[in-house]
């Protein structure tokens, strides 16, 4: 079986690593066999195969160590250090032309970003300077959110920690989502969470100053705003969608179902009328293509429906789609 390297380094040995050295340092040695529990142990030169026994590691001395990670860090200093100052003698010459077809100091209204570290990076940025609010719409795209909402807790708490708010629009279908129930059971301040069943683009917006949107489908490229006229345009529309939105944290309310009929029924009803797909209705409402065909299904049922046409023609004269009142 081929062990799979630990992503970790030195400073923050896995647990496996730890033991492992811990042991090696009290005995003289552990077998080769044992070490692949924590091939982070060889590989972070904590461990060095023993001269007389190839089957054998010994440990090296943790002060020794110590001063190696040590002088290895310093080296990487320096070496930054050295890039800086290359960097800066190679455009300083270039920063005293007169830059009358060069763009100014000041950040671009709108601007392309290319590659998510990219994108992460800048809103991370963004963040690190807000000090009053944060709206952001995150519609689901199949993936598990858990590793993108993870990176983002750290940022929001400092934002809350700072005073200030956090509000977040999702689809009704991440309701019960274990990553996104985490995050809220985690964030400590003024978050708030609401959930519509159809919501727009991914969005952020950073205290009404800057915004991001994707610029493609699979949102590897974004565009970051700064005119101030979109910023309003977006934070308007936010609002809007957020009056709509059923409160999921921190109290929960779920959708009324009148006429036994639930809201995510309805909202499949009104796509179903306009001629959608299953497979493009899954998508608007973040949901695979089954669940919505389960949906379909009991909507049918609850109508006595025993066609798609005929149930189109149901939908419609049950007034299911009436505006209240």
């Amino acid at each position: 079986m081929t062990t799979q390297p630990h992503r970790h380094g030195p400073e923050e040995l896995c647990a496996e690593g730890l033991e492992l050295y811990g042991r090696a340092l009290r005995e003289g040695h552990v077998s080769s066999a044992d070490a692949q529990t924590a091939p982070c142990l060889v590989g972070f030169g904590l461990l060095d195969p023993s001269v007389t026994d190839p089957s054998r590691l010994e440990p090296v001395a943790p002060a020794l160590v110590l001063h190696r990670r040590l002088r290895a860090s310093a080296d990487r200093v320096a070496d930054e250090r050295q890039r800086e100052q290359r960097l800066a003698e190679t455009l300083e010459p270039l920063m005293r032309i007169d830059g009358r077809r060069t763009a100014t100091t000041d950040p671009p209204v709108i601007s392309l970003l290319g590659g998510l570290d990219r994108i992460n990076e800048a809103i991370a940025t963004a963040m690190a300077d807000a000090s009053s609010e944060l709206l952001a719409i995150q519609p689901y795209d199949g993936h598990n959110p858990a590793s993108r909402l993870a990176r983002s807790l750290g940022r929001d708490q400092a934002l809350l920690d700072r005073g200030g708010r956090i509000r977040t629009l999702y689809q009704h279908t991440q309701r019960y989502s274990p990553a996104v129930t985490a995050r809220y059971e985690r964030l400590d301040g003024d978050a708030e969470a609401r959930t519509l069943d159809q919501v727009t683009e991914r969005l952020v917006v950073i205290d009404r100053s800057v915004a991001f949107i994707p610029a493609n489908r699979d949102r590897t490229l974004a565009l970051e705003v700064r005119h101030p006229v979109l910023i309003d345009y977006f934070a308007i529309t936010f609002d809007r969608l957020w009056h709509l939105a059923a409160p999921m944290y921190p109290e929960a309310v779920q959708p009324a179902a009148p006429n036994g009929i639930t809201a995510r029924q309805r909202a499949i009803a009104a796509l179903l009328i306009e001629g959608h797909t299953d497979a493009v209705i899954a998508d608007r409402l973040g949901m695979n293509i089954r669940t919505a065909r389960v949906h379909i299904a009991k909507l049918a049922a609850t109508l006595g429906s025993e066609s798609r046409a005929q149930l189109g023609y149901l939908i419609a004269r049950s007034g299911i789609l009436d505006p209240p009142g």
